[in-house]
Order: structure tokens, then sequence, then C-alpha cells
């Protein structure tokens, strides 16, 4: 999709609304201030979707207000502008219900506490639901808005509130946007809210919290100033604006919104005392904040390079995090990111981060945009070093503030400040699809430790070019040698002289290859490089390939590193997941051991892992945890790992536990997901029960897809097509996956016409994604093959252990006799 032209640009738009809630309808006025681009156009097109039109005016300089000649077809105002005029205001008189854009929240007999509330989302092209735009975001334009809503309630907008407390408490709020923007990070929230103050220097920063939730909001947003102070230090750029707000409202449709100088939030945001046990919210508040400095002031030209406001708004969570809990915290964040890209590349698509082939815009916005791309940024830090990279922001950010900008320009500013030559490497990242699959071997012999890399790539496929950097520990040494080999080839073969066998060695310690990475070495380096690696991601990387491994001084030293307080949480995860794979009673021993950890993370992981183990000793652990952990995460772990463990004891556990209230209703949820993994039929009626409307969205949308699970029968197919019709779309969602999960080609008929009159285009870029792997196997029968094929594994796995145990008794006891 290419952008269209624009032969008048759009300077200011001035609003005047009148919101009538009860009637989720709006009334007033657009005032927009055009000027003439192309010399010979005679036409103004503004984006209006199903507005009832009253009047159009124009007024050119000096002259009064006339009617002007305009065509409306219910998408697309057409107004006439004379030739002879090259600056006007065009002024349409309308009212509209909006059908998106603008969101009416009020409370009814299954939902009573849902407060009285309205907000708008804007991105990606829906502001033309409610006022006349070029809704695009390479034109910026400067704001006048003028709300009335009802008496009492309070409004939020962009810019400054400029009139009299008289007039807000009667429900009449202006403000004043001075700094352009694009109509996506326009914003109207209304309701009634409560209030905390702080501010960043002369900057007010204010937050909007539900009545009541102010000392949750005091937690969760508590980092807000420094992040500001740190964001804008890195970049050199001062906060763009001339406020910060974060308003908290119910029943969001994603995260977080950063709408210019005021952002809004969804509600589990707030983090309550037990959740903040294991929980922040920081990320989302660092990702949003970043998005004023990459997106607002410095806004992609069109959706195809919108890596470039998500891109670095996702990478400087881990700014944040860096600075704010360390470099072990920072690895772990961009693992987290590269397991969510692969898992999208790999199971459903690849294509390059800078793409044009899309239906709507909403269809890029996904983990290559996000993920992909702040590992990028990540890998261009790398590659140049933190004082080049961070100049090369500055640069980029200076030199384009208040405009629009591609991916050449971030090359552009960051070649001048660098002396590089950056073209390869963008090209290999963010213009080809896909990324490198590695194979690498580690042998040492004769005195020569050698380096086997094969890239998996296709005959007809060009391989990635990439610099390859090892970590290796020389034998008596206590730091490791650094060595970086380019590799260009499909396979490479690097030998390094050492006389003696190194102790490890540490493949790609930085994570500077955004790709699959797998590692063949000797179990007795993997275990080396697992307890004396110098960073947390040496450590991980060596659990997660001792996870094939049975042998017990493997498990031995897995354990180990599981029991120490000393070793970063992350580690500890892996090697609990690890032994989970290995499975075996030592390792069940090692896992039942560190239940008692204090660190809720590394519970989490042992919980997870305990769920690999079919036994009812298994399942009794993990039945108490689920009931009494103080942390609402491992609790809903427990829940998912007791389904895993399929013992029917569980069953009771589990309804019981269906209905128990807790942040973000994530314990519902992780009760519904192990009735899903349980697969007993008795819970089906259950399931159908938390699929209606009034249950909490979070564990409706899991009931959907546990109901998918656990009944593939005709009754199951049409009870989630009626749901199709919901109101949320993020149920919608998981709708249209539940049914490709069935598989059943009778479900075809509904999610066509779902497509064809869906207005969101996440549900239907996920139901052409279901149509069009509906008729082969089904995910159903794909997932029954698979668990056959893991309890094989399964088996297999403890046998093994089973078989080195033994061989270690009788070795040891040769060598007594001996």
């Amino acid at each position: 999709m290419y952008e269209r032209p624009r032969p008048f640009c759009i300077g200011h738009i001035a609003l005047e609304l009148s919101i009538d809630h009860t009637a989720a309808s709006l009334s007033g006025s657009a005032e927009l201030t055009v000027e003439r681009v192309r010399p010979d156009a005679t036409e103004l097109r503004l984006d209006a979707i199903a507005f009832d039109v009253a009047a159009i005016h124009l007024k050119s300089r000096g002259k009064s207000w006339r009617a002007a000649r305009y065509g409306y077809d219910g998408e697309t105002l057409r107004i006439v502008v004379p030739k002879s005029v090259n600056r006007a205001v065009v002024r349409v008189r309308y009212s509209v219900k909006p059908r998106r854009g603008m969101y009416f929240l009020a409370p009814d007999a299954a939902v009573a506490d849902r407060p009285r509330q309205l907000w708008t989302q804007c991105q990606d092209e829906d502001a033309r639901y409610f006022f006349p735009c070029h809704d695009k975001p390479h034109i910026k334009q400067t704001f006048d808005i003028d709300v009335r809503v009802q008496p009492g309630w309070f409004v939020l907008s962009n810019g400054d509130l400029c009139n009299s407390r008289r007039q807000q408490r009667q429900g009449r709020y202006r403000y004043r946007m001075r700094q352009a923007m694009p109509t996506y990070l326009f914003t109207i929230v209304a309701g009634e809210f409560a209030v905390i103050e702080d501010a960043v220097g002369d900057t007010p920063v204010t937050y909007y919290v539900p009545p009541g939730r102010e000392s949750d909001g005091e937690r969760t947003f508590e980092n807000t100033p420094a992040m500001i102070r740190l964001f804008a230090e890195l970049t050199g750029v001062s906060y763009p604006w001339t406020k910060y707000a974060q308003i908290v409202v119910s029943d969001f449709i994603f995260g977080g919104m950063e709408n210019s100088g005021a952002t809004t939030m969804y509600e589990h945001i707030l983090v309550d005392e037990r959740a903040a046990i294991d929980v922040t919210s920081d990320d989302l508040i660092a990702h949003e904040l970043a998005h004023q400095w990459f997106g607002d002031l410095v806004t992609c030209r069109d959706w195809s390079h919108a890596w470039l406001n998500e891109g670095f708004a996702t990478y400087f969570e881990h700014v944040w995090r860096q600075h704010h809990r360390g470099q072990d915290e920072y690895d772990q964040g961009l693992a987290v990111d590269l397991r969510g890209y692969l898992s999208e590349a790999n199971n459903r698509y690849q294509r390059p981060v800078v793409c044009q082939d899309y239906k709507a815009p909403i269809d890029v916005f996904d983990r290559h945009l996000y993920e992909k791309g702040a590992l990028f940024l990540h890998a261009l830090r790398l590659e140049l070093g933190d004082e080049l990279f961070w100049r090369g922001v500055n640069r980029y950010l200076g030199r384009h503030a208040g405009g629009v900008v591609e991916t050449r320009d971030l090359l552009r500013a960051m070649e001048e400040v660098s002396g590089y030559s950056l073209e390869q490497f963008f090209e290999e990242r963010l213009l080809r699809a896909g990324h490198p699959k590695l194979d690498v071997t580690i042998t040492h012999d004769d005195g020569m430790l050698v380096v086997e890399v094969q890239q998996r790539t296709a005959a007809s496929t060009t391989p990635f070019s990439f610099d390859l950097v090892v970590d290796i520990a020389p034998a008596g040494a206590r730091k490791p040698v650094r060595e970086v080999r380019r590799v260009e080839r499909a396979s490479h073969v690097f030998a390094f002289a050492a006389a003696a066998r190194p102790r490890y060695v540490v493949v790609d310690p930085e994570l500077r290859i955004v790709g699959d990475v797998t590692v063949q070495a000797p179990a007795d380096m993997l275990r080396e490089q697992l307890t004396d690696a110098p960073t947390a991601r040496g450590r991980s990387l060596a659990a997660q390939a001792l996870s094939l491994r049975a042998d017990p001084a493997t498990v031995r030293t897995l354990r180990r590193v599981l029991s120490s307080s000393r070793q970063f949480w992350a580690v500890r995860a892996a090697a609990a997941s690890a032994l989970g794979k290995i499975r075996g009673d030592d390792a069940f021993d090692a896992l039942r051991a560190a239940l008692r950890t204090r660190h809720p993370k590394v519970r989490r992981a042992v919980v997870v892992a305990l769920g690999s183990f079919r036994t009812p000793d298994a399942a009794k652990l993990l039945d108490r945890v689920a009931r009494r952990d103080e942390s609402v995460l491992v609790s809903a772990s427990a829940c998912r790992a007791l389904g895993s463990t399929r013992e029917a004891t569980t069953f009771d556990t589990l309804v019981e536990l269906l209905d128990r209230d807790g942040w973000a209703d994530v314990l519902r949820a992780g009760a519904i997901d192990g009735l899903a993994r349980l697969r007993d039929e008795r819970g089906v009626d259950h399931l159908r029960e938390r699929t209606k409307y009034g249950v909490p969205t979070r564990a409706r949308r899991a009931a959907i897809a546990a109901l998918a699970q656990v009944s593939a029968s005709r009754k199951t197919r049409e009870w989630l097509q009626d749901l199709l019709d919901d109101g949320d779309p993020h149920l919608r969602v998981a709708v249209a996956l539940a049914l490709g999960e069935l598989g059943d080609v009778k479900a075809r008929p509904a999610l066509r016409r779902q497509l064809k009159r869906d207005l969101d285009g996440r549900v239907r870029r996920r139901i052409r994604e279901v149509l069009r792997d509906m008729g082969g196997r089904s995910r159903r029968e794909v997932k029954r093959l698979r668990e056959e094929l893991e309890l094989l594994r399964r088996e297999q796995g403890e046998l093994a252990a089973r078989f080195a145990k033994l061989e270690e008794r009788h070795t040891s006891k040769r060598r007594r006799h001996r």
C-alpha cells in the first residue's frame, strides 16, 4: 500500500464538538485551514465516515463565508476549492454516531461496575469516524478543541487547557495544541477521574486514575519522572510537549496509546499490592513515553516505516530496564523479544520490517515491527558503540523534529555521525524477510578449538552476512577471550589455537544475531559455562543447551544453579526449565526443593517445569501452590501446570479457582488454561459459561481458546460462531483462532461473513489467516500428533536419565574395586 497524494496541506483544525453520551453521538463543526500544494488542484478530499453533513462553507483571506460545492459518498468528502484560492478555511457542520474512533462506556445489567466514560482511539486511521481530516500520518496540523460533555465530567485532550473552571464544571473544556501532530495522535477522554500530580522541572506530569485507585496509581506511575529525565538525557532532546498526562480508562482496545502529551492506558496497568510482588508496568509506561519522541515528535511518513515509531518505543523499554535494573535485566528483556519475534516468524509468516505489502495499516503492527525493530536497534548500538549510537539518535531527532521520516533518514543520520557504511546492515535486517538460522558446533582436538557454522537457508537464498562473536574461556584463566569472525557464506569453519581444552565457549554473548542459533558443545563445557560465564545471558544459554542432556552430572549442576540465590533469576529459571525437559526422579527432586525459593519469577519457572511430570506427586505439589502462593502470577502458572499433569484429580481444584478474583484476571485465566490442558470434557460446561458477556474479557478470551481444545463438537463450533458478533475485537480474534483450532471447514461461511463486515483490521487479518490454513490437518490433529511425539520424547528422556544414572553407579563401583 502506497501513500496517497496531498494536493492541499492542512495546517490547523478547530473542532467544536457537543457529545451526547446517552445517544453515543456527537454534533458540531470542524474548521480546517488548508493551503494549496499542487497548482492545478481543484478538489480537497477529506476522510469522513458515515457523517450526516449539515453544511460546508469556505472562506478565503479577506472574504466572508460562502457555501462550498461538495460531494460525499459516505467515506470521502470532496470539496471544490477554486484555483484562485491558495489558502482557505473550510468549515464542515455535521453530526455522527461513530462506528469506530470514539467509544462510549456505560454500565449494564451484566457489567454493573463499568464506569461511564468516553475515549477516543485514532491509530491507525480512525479519526475519520468522528471528525473530517486527512487521516494519514504524513500531514501534521495544530488543533483547537472545544468539547461539551455532561456536567461534572473531566475532559483530557492534547495541548493546554485554556478555559475557566466555571465552564469546566458545566462540562465545557477547551484545549489549544500549538505543536503540530498527525490525526492519529488526537485524543479526547471524558469521565470521572482522581488526579495525581507530579512534575519534571516546569513540565507538569499528571496521572488520572479511577476514583479509589490513587495508591495503585502512585505505585504504578512513580518512575515516570525518572524516565522522562533519562530519555531526554540519552537523546539530547528535551521532552517535546508542554505537559505529560497518563489517563487510565476501562475496556481500552490497546494496552496504551501515545497521544501527543496525553497517553491513554488500559485498566490493567494499575498494579495492586499482591501483583506488585512480581509485576511492574514500567515497560508499558516507558514504551508510550518514548513515543513522545519517536512517533510524536518525529513521525513515520507512512505505515510501512512504522518500525521507526514502534521499534524505538519497544527498545526504550529495554533502555529503561538497563538503567533501572541493570545489564542482566536488559539482556533478558531482549531474549524475550527474540523469542516473541521468532514465534511469529517461524509459525505465522515472515516479512521485511519495512514493508508496503499490507491490506490495512494494522497488518504491519506485529512482532516484526515491535520486537524485531527493537532488536535491530540493539544490534545497531552494538555495531556503533554507545557514543556514536546516541549521537546518531540525537541528529535524527534534531534534524526531523516536528516532521515525518523514512528509514533512510535514520540510516543517513547514523552514517554521518559514525563514518560507517550501513546500507548492508539496514538492508539485511530491515528490508529483507527472514533471519539467520545457524547450527554452531564446537569441538576441541589436537590443540585446536574448532567452531563450525552452518547457515540453514534454501539453495536459492543468499546467506546472511554478520559478525559472529565467541567468548572463549582458556583453561586456567578467569576471563574469556573474545574472537570475532565474519560469516558470509552458508558454511564456515573457524579454528583457534588452544593447546589445552577451553573451559567453555559462549556463542553470540551479546545477542548481535537476530535469528535462530543452535549450539552443540561438549557437556562438560556447557556445565562450566552454566556456572562460570561472566554474564547471565551466557549462563542462561548453557542451561538451555543442557536441557538435551540427561546425565547425572548435568542434573546436579542444574540443581546447584537453581538453588543458588546468588544467581540471576533468569539463569535459575532457565535451569528449572531444563530440568523440566530432562525429567527423571533427580530432576523432580531438584524442582520440588526449589519451590521454597523466595524469588517469585523463579518459583513460576519451577511450577511450569513441574507440569512436565504427569504424576500424582507433581499434581499434589502444584495444587498447594495454585491455592496458596502469595504471587498471583505463580498461582496462575501453577493452574496451567496442574492441567499439564493430566491428573484427573486436579479438575476440582481448577473449577474452584475459576471464579477467584485477582489482578488483571490472570488467576481465573490460568485456571481456564489449566482446564484446557487437562482435556477433561467435564470442563466444557464450565468453559462455555465463562465465554458469556459479563465475564471479564481476559477470562472470556481464555475460555474461548480452551473450549476449542477440550471439545470438537458441532455444538462447540456453533457456540463459537455466535460469538463472532461480540463487540470486543480482541474477543473476535480469539474466536477466529479457536475456530481455526477446531479446523472444521463448516465454520468457513461464518468466518467469511465476518471478514466482509468487520471494521477492525486485526480481526480481518486473523480471519484471513484462519481461512488460509483451514482445510488441511486441523490444529487439534497437529497438536495431538505433537503431544504423542512429546510423550515419546518424555519417555525416552526418562529412560536416558535412568540409564545415565545406572552407568554412573556402575562406573563408580568399578573404580572402587580397582
